[in-house]
């Protein structure tokens, strides 16, 4: 792989993550220069994206580089077979950097392998997704004003979503508790219980949403049951509904929470929740420029 590669949020240490939120506050007070002037990005979705794609294409043009790529894998030759090995060294051609959404999990380890450009990861399947996470924690960092001893409560799908497991390893630098809401067919994956373990970090699992559990958090992070994860439909109807955040919910709850969630939401937080000064979903997406920008100039080894 090669070393300026962002595949996996654990590429970067502690230092390296403070480095690119500080880098995302730059951006944020100067989001339109030139950086980027005369480069050429390589944006590979294989797999549908909003936001990710789009605040990555908004980074890169602020920035003053070029786009090419696609959005829709069925417009490509990998409909004719080419393989992923061959569309990377080709893209690798063309551009000064690629990022790369796939629907395979380690599909961004293996691009990395073979590109001869640098490659961001932007979700690889049930795995990772290191740019969500680098914009999870600046947006933490924003309304908490620390990234210290928080009390982070997580809910819904933890089996397949790999922006929660992101999260939990960026975290594991900065001492938090968690708790971990999912019903028994989403439970937070062994592995991931495994990593707290080793890193001393304390965490608890419930599969009811409790009052108790909403009124304790610093951040809540809520998030969607994917559909598209499950082989079997009967599962995912059984568990597609099963929390739900209401405004009504929040009405104990602490004077510093936030809520977060990657997007885009189905009904796990309901409409009223949005006139909430609680709830920071949007401007967390619009974090993800700043950070975006952040790491693009760290990937390609660009001093701010």
């Amino acid at each position: 792989m090669k070393s300026e590669s962002l595949v996996s949020i654990t590429d970067y240490s502690k230092e390296e993550i403070l480095e690119v939120l500080e880098s995302a506050k730059h951006f944020e007070e100067n989001p339109n220069q030139k950086i980027l002037e005369g480069k050429v990005v390589g944006t590979l979705f294989f797999e549908p994206s909003t936001r990710t794609r789009l605040s990555f294409e908004t980074a890169v043009t602020r920035l003053g580089g070029r786009i090419i790529g696609f959005s829709d894998a069925s417009t490509t030759s990998s409909t004719k077979g080419e393989t992923l090995h061959d569309t990377i060294k080709m893209v690798s051609n063309y551009a000064d950097l690629i990022i790369m959404r796939h629907y395979l999990d380690g599909a961004a380890r293996y691009a990395a392998e073979v590109s001869d450009t640098p490659i961001i990861n932007a979700g690889d399947g049930a795995n990772q997704h290191p740019s969500q996470t680098l914009l999870d924690l600046y947006s933490i960092y924003k309304t908490q004003g620390t990234l210290e001893g928080l009390n982070i409560t997580m809910v819904g799908d933890l089996k397949y979503g790999r922006t929660v497991h992101s999260l939990i390893m960026a975290m594991s630098h900065f001492n938090p508790t968690f708790h971990f809401v999912a019903p028994d067919e989403l439970k937070i994956p062994d592995d991931y219980k495994k990593f707290c373990d080793s890193k001393g970090i304390k965490y608890f699992e419930h599969t009811e949403f409790s009052q108790d559990v909403i009124n304790n958090a610093d951040i809540l992070y809520m998030t969607r049951v994917q559909r598209e994860r499950f082989t079997d439909l009967m599962v995912y109807e059984k568990v597609k509904d099963v929390y739900v955040l209401k405004n009504s919910m929040l009405d104990d709850s602490k004077d510093n929470l936030r809520i977060l969630h990657p997007l885009p939401r189905v009904n796990e937080i309901a409409y009223d929740v949005d006139a909430n000064p609680k709830a920071y979903y949007f401007q967390q997406a619009k974090n993800g420029v700043y950070a975006r920008q952040a790491i693009i100039c760290k990937v390609l080894g660009i001093k701010i």
